[in-house]
């Protein structure tokens, strides 16, 4: 019943549109000629953004470095060391200065090393007119090494005025007390001298 109904629904719209006379059809009142042009579909190239350079992907490899050596026991740490140190030692690439400079610049690390790893970074960080993500990651690195020395820096010279402040107020304390036991000899003193009364 469900479907008769259906068909009859579409057959009552075909029959209505065959009324309808459309332009630049044969037998409408304002039969046009009309040139069909061809439609060429030219593929669009693909978006820069889905297209992985090299040096993007070895910044999302880096990434994933920098995140293992954070969960590296102390041990794993020192190996992983040795082996870019050696890796550094034999090609002085972007690549293997960036790994070495990830892993001394790891906090928390058994072989962090903020000094050697800024100065590793120095070169690709240094301002010119080279950019990439590489290049980028680098400068990013080496500017949050650079604020972490600096506070550290701060945080030594608080600590230094904290210490001095104490010397400053253990020696006000003594001097406190040296005037005090003054004060008492000197009242001891006029209670020794005052004639006794009988």
């Amino acid at each position: 019943m469900m479907r008769t109904g259906f068909l009859l629904a579409i057959a009552l719209l075909l029959a209505g549109c065959a009324g309808l006379r459309t332009p630049g059809l044969p037998g409408s009142a304002t039969e046009e000629r009309q040139v069909i042009q061809p439609i060429t579909c030219i593929p669009s190239p693909p978006e820069e953004s889905q297209v992985i350079q090299p040096e993007e992907s070895q910044v999302i490899q880096l990434f994933s470095y920098a995140q293992r050596l954070a969960t590296m026991t102390a041990e794993q740490q020192r190996r992983e060391y040795s082996a870019s140190n050696q890796a550094f030692a034999r090609d002085k690439d972007a690549n293997s200065r960036m790994r070495l400079a990830l892993l001394l610049a790891t906090p928390g690390a058994s072989v962090h090393d903020a000094a050697r790893a800024a100065s590793l970074l120095e070169p690709m960080a240094a301002p010119g007119d080279a950019t990439g993500p590489l290049r980028s990651l680098a400068r990013l690195l080496y500017a949050q090494l650079n604020e972490r020395a600096s506070e550290a820096k701060r945080a030594n010279q608080m600590r230094e005025q904290l210490e001095a402040l104490k010397e400053v107020e253990r020696t006000l304390r003594e001097q406190l007390e040296a005037l005090k036991e003054v004060e008492r000899t000197i009242m001891e003193r006029g209670q020794a001298s005052q004639p006794r009364r009988r």
